[in-house]
């Protein structure tokens, strides 16, 4: 009997471990019926019976597996035990995949929407950027203006937008509304495009880039007109030298500005003030080869006769500081090569200029004067001019005074007022002086002569004047003779005034030893101790007193 029920056991644990209690109530009821009734036969039959009824079980358990039946209470109750924990597994599990793969499809389709976020912002941003260019390109073609804000320190402006609110445009030109009408932006401000004006011509400004200054907007062109320097000589802007800066020259008293190159290129300078000659402006060439300026030309005297008035000036002027020439040296004006000449055929020789102007001779020679004034010709040349030989004859230590002629009153009263006192010193026997002492006292009588001209009252003007009209009106039978006194007296002109400042100026910083150095000590001794006893202690020691 125990081997019965170990085989079906075997048997149904073997085929159906969940169905072996199935067994165990078969085998229990074996056990309570006895073994006496049954053989082996019967027992195999009950074993394969029981193995069938299983396997039909098992059969329709899987099949039934979706749609269950009514089992008995002790079938149902097990299977039903199965079946939750298997449907809480499944439900578990589909929850578990539903989660991850709504987790993973809306990860994908934030993902996705990102991208496509992105990739819409970047068509917008690229449609506005042509749009953009498209407005200032149309602006640009329209206007051909740009709205460029201040950069730097006051010049150059380059473009770069700003942006206003439409509410807000009001045109800083005219203060009224713009609207959404065309306009520009620029030093801070919109403005109209016909407001935007330069300041210099008061023209609209529709270049690409504009200047300002003072806060006031200029073409660069009107800019550059009424700030870059430009070269008094060839009228041209300055340029820049390697370094980029603007490099001119300019004269030291009458500030002429012109490009550095001018002074190895050849242009002529006047013989006079030393201005250099403007290229819309022709200078007058004299025989000699000088060049005079219209303005010193005015005043400038030409021949021996047209001298003498102011001859008869200067010895006036000696006679008021108490130095009367008594004799009578006579004056001549000469050529350059006449002068030149005579310079050569003096004995005692004595300093002078690199270009000597005037002469005091002390040997008999003759020499050839200027006789008549010459006229102005073609080609603003000096033509028709007489010279005549003068045999000078020695009746005292000086024998001529001698001037370049075609200088400017000024200067050829300063020139006549030096070589004056050369000839005071040698008609009062004053010893051999050192050039020093002595182009330095005739250079004081010059400048003190240059002054007196220059602060004249104008009483005194006026008193000269009237005096020109009377010598005129008595002389009325000499017309030549009063009209080359009458533009040589009166009252000096602006120019003529400056003029007499720059030969000042000229015997001031002359750096030379004898007529600068010998100036500036003979002019602090005279201030100091006066002109009478300078003169004294130069006859006594034959230098100037400290």
């Amino acid at each position: 009997m125990e081997m019965v029920e170990l085989g079906m056991n075997l048997a149904v644990q073997r085929y159906c471990p969940a169905l072996y209690k199935y067994s165990l109530v078969a085998c229990v009821q074996i056990s309570s019926e006895g073994s006496d009734g049954f053989d082996k036969d019967e027992i195999d039959c009950a074993i394969a019976i029981s193995l069938s009824e299983v396997d039909q079980k098992g059969k329709k358990v899987i099949e039934d597996e979706s749609e269950p039946e009514e089992e008995s209470d002790e079938d149902v109750t097990f299977d039903g035990h199965i079946e939750d924990d298997d449907e809480k597994y499944v439900e578990s599990h589909v929850e578990e995949e539903e989660d991850s793969y709504a987790k993973a499809h809306e990860e994908k389709e934030d993902d996705r929407h990102a991208k496509v976020q992105q990739e819409e912002d970047e068509d917008l941003a690229k449609v506005q950027l042509e749009e953009d260019e498209q407005l200032a390109k149309a602006i640009q073609e329209s206007l051909n203006v740009e709205s460029p804000p201040r950069s730097g320190h006051g010049g150059l402006f380059s473009p770069y937008p700003f942006f206003f609110s439409a509410s807000y445009r009001i045109c800083a030109g005219c203060n009224a509304e713009i609207g959404h009408g065309r306009y520009l932006s620029c030093m801070g401000s919109v403005w109209h495009p016909e407001c935007f004006r330069c300041h210099a011509c008061n023209q609209p400004i529709n270049d690409y880039e504009f200047s300002v200054s003072g806060n006031r907007p200029f073409h660069k062109s009107c800019y550059k007109e009424q700030h870059h320097p430009k070269c008094d000589v060839c009228r041209k802007f300055i340029p820049t030298n390697p370094a980029g800066l603007i490099e001119y020259r300019a004269h030291p008293y009458w500030m002429q500005k012109y490009c550095p190159s001018h002074e190895h290129d050849g242009t002529p300078r006047c013989c006079s003030c030393e201005r250099m000659e403007p290229v819309d402006v022709k200078y007058i060439s004299l025989d000699d080869g000088r060049r005079l300026c219209l303005e010193c030309l005015d005043s400038a005297i030409m021949d021996t006769h047209e001298c003498q008035p102011l001859y008869l000036e200067i010895q006036d002027f000696y006679e008021g500081l108490n130095m009367k020439v008594e004799q009578q040296v006579p004056l001549l004006l000469v050529e350059r090569q006449a002068l030149n000449e005579a310079m050569e055929g003096e004995k005692n020789g004595h300093h002078h200029l690199p270009e000597t102007r005037g002469l005091c001779l002390s040997e008999e020679q003759t020499v050839t004067t200027v006789l008549r004034r010459p006229r102005i010709g073609a080609g603003y040349r000096f033509i028709d001019m007489i010279t005549e030989p003068h045999r000078l004859i020695r009746r005292c230590e000086v024998t001529a005074i001698l001037i370049l002629y075609g200088l400017p009153r000024l200067l050829t009263g300063s020139i006549l007022a030096h070589e004056m006192m050369h000839a005071w010193l040698r008609l009062k026997g004053y010893p051999n002086l050192s050039p020093e002492v002595e182009e330095g006292i005739c250079q004081v009588l010059a400048h003190m002569w240059l002054d007196s001209e220059i602060y004249a009252t104008a009483g005194s003007d006026a008193a000269s004047s009237s005096s020109s009209s009377s010598a005129s009106s008595s002389s009325s039978s000499s017309p030549s003779s009063s009209s080359s006194t009458s533009s040589k007296k009166g009252k000096r002109s602006d120019f003529e005034k400056k003029l007499g400042g720059f030969f000042k100026h000229q015997i001031e910083s002359d750096s030379s030893t004898a007529y600068g150095e010998g100036f500036r000590q003979g002019n602090q001794a005279v201030n100091k101790y006066g002109l009478k006893r300078t003169l004294d202690h130069i006859r006594m020691t034959g230098s100037f007193p400290f």
